[in-house]
């Protein structure tokens, strides 16, 4: 592996940034190793906040797999403010890692998932009804700190108070949104945008099934396993993701990538659930070419800082 202080002459350096946890990349992004090879890119992993890493010896920094980053986010945030050549731009990366831009997206007239938002500092009274919720922190990585909850069980009503009440009291911003059924059999729907000439270009589609069985209870897990599928995107479900894309600030031509996670509501209609633009998995070893896809999108924020 090439040194982290050495620049290596003639040929590009991207670093993949990724955590401690993962030092030689999630399996899925190792895909683009041989494709930026063949392209004459020297790729290499390298974590986040090692102090070691010179960061301005790349020519190009990818976030990856930074999914330490969800409890140090002020950290995470104020490292990518130093990186220079980082995609995606650290201003985005603000604006995405605090899941309240779905109230900015929502505004702009994307259908989103109704949310409550629960400041530290305030507390939260469960809806008379005795629907399913879902309660998670509104900085978050994967399904950390995610939970569940039936509030027709007095025990789950129970459990999601006192879900929402350890967010708050750490300081953290909890979000309750209304549990989305559909997701257990249509399941989670996430396109993948990948960089072009022309800007960001759909690339594949993939299907999440349903991971969130009952309450979370408090238990740490960096991330947790998912179930993929092939999937096929459908008309109505592109138009929501450009209509999401097109509200990124800033615009989204300067991304490298996006990732739209959509889940039908209760009329049927897709819904966004999340817009990852900072460290979403990217399931290139889901589709032909992707990874091939990837590697082209590097190059050609290579070729737009050179």
């Amino acid at each position: 592996m090439t040194n982290h202080h050495q620049p290596t002459r003639g040929e590009p350096r991207v670093a993949l940034a990724t955590c401690s946890a993962l030092p030689g990349l999630d399996p899925d992004d190792r895909l683009v190793l041989a494709p930026l090879a063949a392209r004459g890119v020297v790729a290499e992993a390298a974590i986040w906040d090692d102090p070691a890493v010179d960061w301005s010896g790349y020519d190009l920094v990818v976030l990856r797999s930074p999914w330490d980053y969800a409890l140090r986010r002020d950290e995470f945030v104020a490292w990518t403010q130093t990186v220079p050549r980082l995609v995606n731009p650290a201003d985005v990366v603000r604006w995405n890692t605090d899941k309240r831009y779905l109230a900015e997206l929502s505004a702009a007239g994307v259908p989103t998932v109704p949310t409550v938002w629960v400041e530290p500092g305030q507390t939260w009274t469960p809806p008379a009804d005795s629907g399913e919720y879902v309660v998670k922190p509104a900085v978050s990585a994967g399904s950390q700190d995610t939970g569940r909850y039936d509030l027709a069980d007095p025990e789950h009503r129970e459990l999601a108070v006192a879900h929402v009440r350890r967010l708050t009291a750490a300081g953290r911003v909890a979000m309750v949104q209304p549990y989305l059924r559909a997701v257990d059999t249509a399941g989670e729907t996430a396109l993948l945008f990948l960089a072009g000439p022309d800007g960001l270009a759909f690339s594949h589609a993939i299907r999440k099934g349903p991971m969130l069985t009952g309450p979370d209870r408090g238990v740490a897990e960096l991330y947790k396993e998912e179930r993929i599928d092939r999937r096929t995107a459908l008309p109505e479900q592109l138009a929501v993701a450009q209509r999401a894309l097109a509200a990124v600030p800033g615009g989204a031509d300067r991304l490298l990538y996006a990732r739209v996670d959509l889940i039908p509501g209760p009329d049927g209609a897709p819904v966004l659930v999340e817009l990852e633009l900072t460290e979403p998995s990217l399931f290139i070893g889901y589709a032909a070419a992707a990874a091939d896809r990837l590697a082209a999108a590097i190059t050609t924020h290579l070729a737009h800082r050179s």
